[in-house]
């Protein structure tokens, strides 16, 4: 008997999208397959197949309230391991390998989880995009920066041109859909056409696999790639890199950079407003003077009048953060 979804992921009914996320990526860590000694290999495969499977399903509404009304009868009746995974998010996962492991685990001719080619014709399908995430200080955010990173991602395979066939081998008809692509499943009154899982709908078969992509049509890169970040960005804002992204036959995904700006020593951040507490002697605040006061671009005078109580804030003019959109700070 299937083991409870939630159970696996050990998450409650309740749980965020956020929270399967993270409860995924934990389990996926501790039972990664490469991780592991090679007589413990077997087992975590086994784990990691498990947790995947509820995940594919939990990470996806539509599948989820379906398990969570009908149960494990609901999504096998239904669906295919090849379906299970179409809707699931794994483009957060980039840094574990996951395409690999998932294809070896379920078997690499059913699934195609970063838009590779599965069989021997090409489906015209984008890739995936990739979500990446860059930390930067608050005085890059305030000037603006050039940052160069490694994205890991799967880029088409030169020795097959993303066949995955063996330069110069012929393709077979597949048997189990008859060259069609699709199989008719039956489930009561219902008949659904699914995508044949023996040739990942492709309707040919490959008989010999390129060697030098085993027959995925794509290989694992890291990508070296030169990031512009503009004056004015924030935790949580998003850079579109178009079309460098996973490869897909009908073209590359694009790469999302999100931002994380550091905290800084001195200033907190409250929208494109910078703020800061500084220290001023009883005398000065009394009697009113004139102090240096830092600012990002370097420190400026201020004149605090006579009387200054404590907690007084002042504003000095377009001294803040500069706006993202070509405003003023």
């Amino acid at each position: 008997m299937k083991k409870d979804y939630y159970e696996i992921l050990g998450v409650p009914k309740i749980a965020t999208l956020q929270e399967i996320k993270k409860a995924y990526r934990s389990l996926a860590l501790s039972h990664h397959p490469d991780r592991v000694a090679e007589d413990k290999k077997k087992e975590a495969e086994e784990k990691f197949k498990e947790i995947s499977e509820a995940y594919g399903v939990l990470s996806d509404s539509q599948k989820r309230q379906m398990y969570d009304q009908y149960g494990h009868s609901g999504i096998d009746q239904r669906y295919t391991a090849e379906d299970i995974f179409k809707g699931a998010d794994f483009s957060n996962f980039e840094d574990l390998g996951l395409g690999d492991i998932l294809s070896r685990v379920f078997g690499e001719s059913s699934f195609d989880f970063f838009g590779g080619s599965s069989g021997g014709r090409s489906q015209r399908s984008r890739g995936r995009d990739i979500k990446y995430e860059v930390d930067i200080s608050l005085e890059e955010a305030y000037h603006g920066a050039k940052h160069k990173i490694q994205v890991p991602r799967h880029d088409e395979c030169e020795h097959c041109k993303g066949s995955g066939a063996k330069p110069g081998s012929s393709l077979k008809t597949c048997s189990t859909c008859r060259g069609q692509g699709q199989v008719i499943m039956s489930s009561g009154f219902f008949r659904m056409a699914q995508t044949c899982s023996a040739c990942g709908g492709q309707g040919k078969i490959i008989t010999e696999h390129c060697p030098k992509c085993q027959g995925r049509g794509v290989i694992r890169v890291n990508r070296n790639i030169d990031v512009t970040i503009p004056a004015g960005v924030d935790s949580d804002s998003r850079l579109r890199v178009k079309s460098e992204g996973e490869y897909g036959p009908g073209g590359r995904g694009d790469l999302y950079i999100y931002i994380n700006v550091k905290p800084h020593q001195v200033f907190h951040r409250e929208g494109n407003h910078l703020q800061m507490e500084l220290p001023v002697s009883f005398v000065k605040a009394a009697l009113g003077a004139e102090i240096s006061v830092p600012t990002i671009e370097g420190s400026v005078m201020m004149k605090i009048p006579a009387g200054t109580q404590s907690g007084k804030m002042f504003r000095l003019k377009e001294k803040g953060m500069p706006d993202l959109h070509g405003g003023k700070r």
